[in-house]
Parts: C-alpha cells; structure tokens; sequence
C-alpha cells in the first residue's frame, strides 16, 4: 500500500478529476465519500479543509486540497504514465487549459447550465431557465478557446491524457448531458473528437456519476 486517500463528493467534477488520475496513473488508493452540501458532511470536512470543500488527498501525515496542486502531486510522488507531457509548448498549454477550466468554464458549463437544467431537477428541485440561458452564452467563448487548443493537437488530442483532459473532460460530460450543451459541443470537431475518445477509456466510464447514468438524462 501507498497510503493514498482521496476524500471527495462522487458528483463533483474536481473529485473526478483526482479520481481519473489515480486510475490513469494505476494508484491503489483508498475513497471516501463526503456531500459537502449537508450539514453533516460539511462539518466532517471543515475539519480537513479550511473551506469545507472537495477533493482532499492524504498521503500518510500529508493532507493536500486544491485539485490542481492534488494532480501535480500524484504526478510529482509517483511512479506511473505522466499527465505531464514533455516540451515546453504542450505543458505551457495543459496549464493554459486548467486556467482556461477554473477560471471561466466551471461556473457557465457546470454551476449553471449542468446544475439548473439536469442536477437540481435531478434533486427535486426547479430549473432556473435565466442560468441555463446565461450560462449556454457563457460557454461559447470557453468552447471556442478550447477548440482551438485542441486544433493544435498539443494536448486534447485524444491521444495522450494529461492534467488537462482530467480536469475538462468532467465538466464536457456534465455540460454534454444536457442537450443544448451537446448541441454546441458538435460544432467544434476538434473538441468533439478529443471528447469522444476520452469517452472510450475505462477511467471515464468507472468515474461516471450516477446522474449522469440514468437513462432519462441522455441526451
């Protein structure tokens, strides 16, 4: 054993992504499963993150939050394919796609058009229309700097899976269960491409959240 755990919430992106590169890089890790948005989880997890968030990963006395410092660390400590590619230029873009992620897609393509046309239905509770609307909008810009990323063939090539592909392609598939979101990604080839042979590797399919699994949520 490796003294690897990962603490997350099965339905978010972040911890998939951790969970994609653990099974990406063949390490035997131990997962525990915490909501973060019910009082009892949260409470269980201000006691190992500061914010109450997901993922965590303890590797023996080490605790570590923040997904992308958790996969440069799987990446860094151990042995295993590297989601790190060689050359400057490709490992300039895999950090321009995390940017790219975190910074302007996780809110249009997950918070709002995920979330408010499929989750919280999903949950019993109502669409927001006007966050479905915004959101789609917000997404063209975010899709249309992707696909140009992925143009290149750099990374998101379909080939070689990096930090990158672990941290979009959660968000792709929550965007694409949606069918305005599958809608949009169909008109960028290059991003269609890299999506559909993510889509075909064992670590995606055993990752998939059970929302996204339901027959009656394909789009």
């Amino acid at each position: 054993m490796i003294g690897l755990a990962i603490t997350g919430f099965s339905d978010s992106v972040y911890t998939r992504a951790v969970r994609l590169a653990l099974i990406e890089k063949g390490l035997a890790h131990e997962y525990h499963e915490l909501n973060p948005f019910t009082d009892e989880g949260r409470a269980a997890l201000m006691g190992i993150h500061p914010f109450g968030r997901v993922p965590v990963l303890q590797h023996y006395a080490f605790r570590l939050y923040e997904t992308t410092a958790i996969l440069g660390y799987l990446d860094d400590a151990f042995d295993g394919p590297e989601l790190f590619p060689q050359g400057a230029k490709a490992r300039a873009r895999v950090l321009q796609v995390i940017s790219i992620v975190d910074a302007y897609g996780y809110w249009p393509l997950v918070r709002q058009v995920f979330s408010h046309a499929l989750y919280r239905p999903a949950m019993g509770e109502g669409r927001d229309e006007a966050q479905i609307t915004a959101g789609l909008a917000a997404s063209v810009p975010v899709l249309d700097a992707l696909e140009e990323i992925a143009e290149g063939g750099l990374v998101l090539n379909g080939r070689d899976i990096t930090r990158a592909d672990c941290m979009l392609a959660p968000m792709i598939d929550c965007f694409c269960a949606v069918p305005d979101g599958q809608t949009l990604l169909g008109r960028r080839p290059a991003l269609t491409h890299w999506f559909d042979a993510v889509c075909g590797r064992e670590s995606f399919a055993q990752t998939r959240p059970a929302v996204l699994t339901r027959k009656e949520n394909t789009p």
